[in-house]
């Protein structure tokens, strides 16, 4: 009887404590760094979606979390979705299980962690109350719920107080006005404004962004809402450059601006090959950071149409990715995070690892090398330069370089020698090399 009585006591210890928290914190979570351990500056990395490291078999999670360990990079995940359930189902009920689970991996690898505060419980969007409708994901909250998400983001950020970086929304989901065929930018300011005083209040030092608008664009000739914003591989759609000129002018306050897009046009066209596209990341980029004087994060990114995804091989697929990291660097990112790390399958093209749904899962895809050697080589406070590019291959080469490494990629898929900085460097078709400088 005393050992039961001594178990009731323990159970009713911890009721009380999930009543006064809300929700227990799973028994998997490290606690946070010590105060002021949290990295000031974020590079290059990834977002977790709905399958990841943290999930599958023991020697499959353990060997794609011995990869993340190896070369520490940032790593996003968003509150709600992309594998993580409702955060709070009900008022005032919460459920942070799924997130304190990807936050554990996250600290577990040593990366840095980042927020994106999407989406919102079905109740505040006119959902029911206690039920998710994962169908509706993408839907807005309404406006007399955009204090109750602040609120909400306003408790995840004291909950992970190691967390320093926040992005508000994703690429402006449920804010398009069909009645007037555009961006409800009023709408999306007023819920950033929100969430940014909320962040702030939970610790001045938390880093806030929007608007994650994507940075749609069409090809040259294609009138559709052509916009100023423009180069050889089209034009930005006026709309989107008009709901980012709106939030610039209104935002309570950034600290970093971010946006997602991707190289070829809203109707998957290229301007005027795949390589060549990705000169789109740099002419917006540079734009972006005129008009906001913030560091730059390119949310997302993508360089390869649907009918090219399982058409490409994983040679040419990195190479355009390459250009892509060196594009988005030259317009002055000094972050990116990569879509989608893995999927449940086998066949994964583009992923950095394994499916470590699969016994053998877990293990290093190039695209994942190209990253994180990326990722070490061009880390925020590194000034990357254009290196010296013999005239003769600048239609055939990218590359990039800074004190101590060059990038070199060829664009053909033919074997090539090029030239760059004065150094004959030989590339396989497709071939992405790292010279170390002398």
């Amino acid at each position: 009887m005393r050992r039961w009585a001594a178990l009731v006591a323990v159970a009713g210890v911890v009721l009380l404590a999930v009543l006064l928290t809300g929700c227990s914190r799973s028994p998997d979570v490290p606690p946070p760094p010590p105060s002021g351990a949290a990295k000031a500056a974020v590079g290059w990395g990834f977002t977790h979606t709905q399958y990841s490291a943290d999930r599958g078999t023991d020697r499959a999670t353990g060997r794609a979390a011995r990869l993340l360990s190896a070369d520490p990079m940032p790593q996003n995940q968003h509150i709600m979705g992309w594998g993580a359930r409702n955060p709070e189902p009900s008022p005032g009920r919460y459920d942070f299980t799924d997130l304190d689970r990807r936050i554990a991996l996250i600290r577990r690898t040593g990366g840095t962690p980042v927020l994106t505060l999407c989406c919102s419980p079905d109740w505040m969007k006119g959902g029911a109350v206690g039920h998710t409708d994962w169908s509706a994901l993408e839907k807005a909250p309404a406006p007399e719920h955009y204090a109750d998400f602040a609120a909400l983001a306003g408790k995840i950020a004291r909950r992970y107080p190691d967390v320093r970086h926040f992005v508000v929304w994703n690429e402006f989901k449920g804010f398009f006005d069909d009645s007037r065929g555009r961006w409800n930018s009023e709408g999306y300011t007023r819920l950033y404004n929100l969430v940014h005083r909320e962040l702030k209040k939970a610790n001045p030092a938390n880093q806030v962004g929007g608007p994650y608008l994507v940075m749609d664009s069409h090809v040259p000739g294609d009138e559709t809402r052509p916009s100023a914003w423009k180069g050889p591989w089209g034009s930005v759609d006026q709309r989107t450059l008009d709901a980012f000129r709106y939030w610039n002018r209104h935002k309570a306050g950034a600290d970093f601006v971010v946006v997602d897009g991707s190289s070829y046009s809203t109707d998957d066209r290229y301007a005027p090959d795949p390589f060549a596209a990705t000169r789109k990341f740099a002419d917006v980029g540079r734009r972006l950071r005129e008009e906001t004087g913030l560091p730059l994060w390119w949310a997302e990114w993508y360089v390869e149409t649907a009918g090219d995804r399982s058409g490409w091989s994983e040679r040419e697929r990195t190479a355009v990715q390459a250009a892509a990291l060196i594009e988005m660097a030259a317009g002055g990112a000094t972050s990116g995070f990569y879509w989608n790390p893995q999927n449940e399958g086998a066949d994964c093209p583009g992923c950095l690892w394994r499916s470590t749904e699969l016994a053998d899962g877990g293990g290093e895809l190039p695209m994942m090398d190209l990253l994180s050697r990326f990722a070490r080589a061009f880390p925020p406070g590194t000034r990357p330069r254009q290196p010296a590019i013999a005239a003769d291959d600048r239609a055939r080469v990218r590359a990039l370089a800074d004190d101590r490494t060059t990038l070199v990629v060829n664009t053909t898929d033919r074997r090539i020698t090029a030239t760059v900085d004065g150094r004959a460097v030989p590339l396989a078709g497709y071939g992405v090399r790292w010279i170390a400088r002398r």
